[in-house]
């Protein structure tokens, strides 16, 4: 997987997941959907991964362990999707769910970015100001503002890779802990981790996986550190004939609205429909949140350049004057 993953990677994995349900849809195999969805990869790294999943198919393997076997394509929640798909004989509904998924995703990316492009266009032009000013004025300073925007990028750099899901669970659990403290964004991740789990869960249970392997396949599909350590703690008392309605209860890591529904769902025996309305609604409200922070953060960057432009400019002004006031008192 790419250092970042831009709105148009986004799109193509759609693309994938909207044409193989398309092709499955319509009667095909799972091996000649593959092998026509080849043709018309939407990239050739797509394609190449096509034909190695091809291959790993081809000797008896089934299609989530084979994806599994290409290092760095597809994130877990994709994969165990695909299995539950795979077991339940509802591919082309994952396939679905997962292309809609990352339709959502892109647009989100896309608003985003297109909101930080003016922007970071004014940092950028504050910075190259200031050193053309401060190197006619005070030589000596002018590459501060150059090296303040070299900073800048590698904060910038060093978190986009601190964030990635490469990194062990250690470092991911300590880098969630830190995030879900930010006002906004904690909720955000946490509501779209439920809303992934919701929906691992719901494909999950409904192929026929037992309740427990359920939940921690879900907590790994999740993306959360802190629900897949909460789950895996309660293995043993699952395991000793606990109910996950009571262990959801018991756990500080699900809101009200998830535990009241959840404990309605398993008491009544409609789970799978309750795990589908929870997945819709965390979701929706996971990236609602996130096209809040998509208004506020261009927001934060012009006050921030505002208020660097506006201190840049009166500590100009105040050493120009005391220079002439220093000139002027030698004479």
């Amino acid at each position: 997987m790419p250092l970042i993953v831009t709105p148009r990677e986004l799109n193509r994995r759609a693309d994938f997941y909207h044409q193989l349900q398309q092709l499955t849809s319509a009667g095909l195999g799972i091996v000649r959907a593959l092998d026509q969805l080849k043709r018309n990869a939407p990239s050739p790294a797509y394609r190449t991964a096509t034909q190695e999943l091809l291959g790993y198919i081809e000797k008896g393997q089934p299609l989530g362990l084979s994806m599994r076997a290409i290092p760095d394509w597809l994130p877990d929640f994709d994969v165990t999707l695909i299995e539950a798909g795979e077991q339940s004989g509802r591919l082309d509904r994952c396939f679905r769910m997962l292309g809609d998924y990352y339709v959502e995703r892109a647009k989100v990316a896309k608003k985003i970015i297109g909101g930080l492009a003016y922007p970071v266009f004014l940092v950028h032009l504050l910075a190259a100001v200031a050193a053309l000013v401060l190197f006619f004025w005070f030589p000596r300073l002018c590459l501060l503002p150059i090296v303040g925007l070299f900073l800048l990028y590698i904060i910038t750099f060093v978190m986009i890779y601190a964030t990635q899901n490469k990194h062990g669970e250690a470092w991911r659990g300590k880098v969630e802990f830190v995030l879900d403290k930010i006002p906004v964004m904690g909720k955000a991740r946490h509501h779209l981790a439920l809303g992934r789990l919701s929906a691992a869960l719901e494909a999950l249970i409904s192929a026929g996986v037992s309740i427990i392997e359920a939940w921690q396949m879900a907590a790994r599909a999740s993306g959360s550190v802190a629900l897949q350590r909460t789950v895996e703690s309660w293995v043993p008392s699952l395991r000793a004939g606990r109910t996950p309605a009571e262990m959801v209860q018991e756990s500080g890591e699900f809101p009200d609205v998830f535990t009241g529904q959840y404990v309605a769902g398993e008491i009544s025996g409609k789970l799978d429909e309750t795990l589908e309305r929870l997945r819709d609604y965390y979701q929706e409200d996971g990236g609602q949140k996130v096209r809040i922070l998509a208004q506020w953060i261009p927001i934060g960057i012009y006050l921030l350049v505002l208020i660097v432009g506006g201190g840049f400019v009166i500590w100009f002004w105040t050493t120009y004057f005391a220079k002439v006031q220093e000139a002027v008192g030698g004479f």
